[in-house]
């Protein structure tokens, strides 16, 4: 699973990227609009793979019975991928690793997206010059 999530994670970054540099191409009087689109559909389109990413989770946690049965598996995942820690529902005994493997797992994930959000914002600000207004008052 957790391999599967990186491929994901590596499918997205380089979709952020695309579309992060398809968005900053254009000149625009409007730098600080063109700023928010940009953090805007980056920040969208991560949220949308780190849900994925969940739900591959609950998946093999489905199939795999790792929690007690009627239990929300994709709530069961998020609190492991979020490292939220456990509340009413704890893995089953023989799957209690799973969660701590989901968890490093939504960590390393989050880290990378911290990086790669972090990246856009750099490269968006360098490229509009959004802030240089401000570098030339002081």
């Amino acid at each position: 699973m957790g391999l599967l999530n990186i491929v994901i994670h590596a499918l997205t970054t380089v979709a952020v990227i695309r579309i992060a540099r398809s968005l900053g191409l254009t000149s625009t009087s409007r730098p600080y609009l063109r700023l928010v689109t940009v953090m805007i559909a980056t920040a969208s389109v991560l949220m949308a793979a780190h849900t994925l990413e969940v739900l591959i989770w609950s998946i093999a946690y489905a199939i795999v019975s790792a929690a007690p049965e009627g239990t929300n598996l994709m709530d069961f995942a998020f609190v492991n991928y979020t490292t939220l820690g456990y509340g009413d529902v704890l893995p089953s005994d023989r799957w209690r690793l799973l969660g701590p493997m989901t968890a490093m797992n939504g960590v390393l994930m989050f880290g990378w997206s911290t990086a790669l959000i972090f990246e856009v914002l750099q490269k968006t600000v360098e490229r509009h010059g959004v802030f240089a207004s401000y570098s030339k008052q002081s």
